[in-house]
């Protein structure tokens, strides 16, 4: 693994942070279409390297389906979630200090832009088959 790769999943796993403190949202919403368009992984890996960095929570039975289709990137949701507490703190910072209808808009902006993105991306690979 170089920097770069580590210097990219720390900002992933900030950024998430922050959008969850911020707004609420942070693996599905952010790291799995970072993961997809930063690193090249396939969506099962992505989504299962997303339930892993989140395991606690989420439940231990979910990533044990995706790990045992070899659909998980250990390192990656390590890096990724020790970076998503430092960012969901100050990101939880950041939202308390905003109107509520600030940060309303902010999160339904960033979700018209990854829900484009994601469909964008998905009908370009169907033009493609």
């Amino acid at each position: 693994m170089t920097v770069n790769t580590i210097i990219i999943l720390i900002l992933i796993g900030v950024f998430a942070g922050i959008l969850s403190g911020f707004v609420g949202i942070g693996g599905g919403v952010l790291i799995v279409p970072a993961l997809i368009y930063f690193f090249g992984l396939s969506q099962m890996e992505a989504q299962g390297t997303s339930l892993f960095l989140m395991l606690p929570p989420i439940g231990i039975l979910a990533v044990m389906n995706y790990y045992k289709t070899g659909n998980v990137n250990i390192w990656y949701g390590i890096i990724i979630a020790c970076a998503f507490v430092i960012g969901g703190y100050f990101g939880s910072k950041l939202s308390l200090r905003l109107s509520p209808y600030v940060v309303k808009v902010i999160f339904g902006t960033f979700m018209l832009y990854v829900a484009f993105k994601m469909v964008w991306s998905g009908w370009q690979g169907m033009q493609s088959e």
